[in-house]
């Protein structure tokens, strides 16, 4: 207790929350524990053996995961196994959002969109895509172009500007 009564809190008067931790159970210690006997093994069979061996990854009977997942040989496909790991990733940034954000004539590269918010995951390419009408010429450089945003651009007097990495 501090002077004014008032109990310190820090780290000697942290507890758990009640009822947050509860005691292990103690199996096989009389009959009045509920647990003890065969200590909630059951009668006889591989189960109430020492050394039972219960199997991960068993289900129950039921068609355990790897039996349930699609099998798609070969490395090189989209849906082949390990899924997804061949698909190719980029992060879309609309031209409306780059029509609302920049003035005509700018100069859009990947630090100027991720200033004002677009594309901000390092490491993955940005692709522009054609949602929304662009009116102003803009240079803008990205990873990949869509088709429809790359005629949008050069429509509006802009220039497009393929990054390379």
């Amino acid at each position: 207790m501090s002077s004014d009564g008032n109990e310190t809190i820090g780290l000697h008067s942290l507890s758990p929350a009640p009822g947050s931790r509860k005691p292990r159970k103690r199996v096989g210690r009389g009959h009045g524990s509920g647990m003890g006997k065969t200590s909630g093994r059951g009668h006889k069979g591989a189960g109430s053996r020492s050394g039972a061996k219960d199997r991960a990854r068993f289900e129950g009977g039921q068609t355990p995961l790897q039996a349930r997942m699609r099998k798609l040989r070969g490395p090189n496909k989209k849906t082949s196994m390990p899924f997804e790991r061949f698909r190719t990733e980029t992060q879309p940034v609309n031209l409306d959002d780059l029509a609302e954000r920049f003035e005509s004539g700018a100069e859009v590269t990947l630090e100027a969109m991720k200033a004002k918010g677009l594309g901000t995951r390092n490491g993955v390419p940005v692709k522009v895509l054609g949602r929304g009408a662009l009116t102003a010429p803009l240079t803008i450089h990205a990873h990949r172009f869509s088709a429809s945003a790359r005629a949008a651009i050069e429509a509006a007097g802009g220039t497009v500007v393929v990054v390379e990495d």
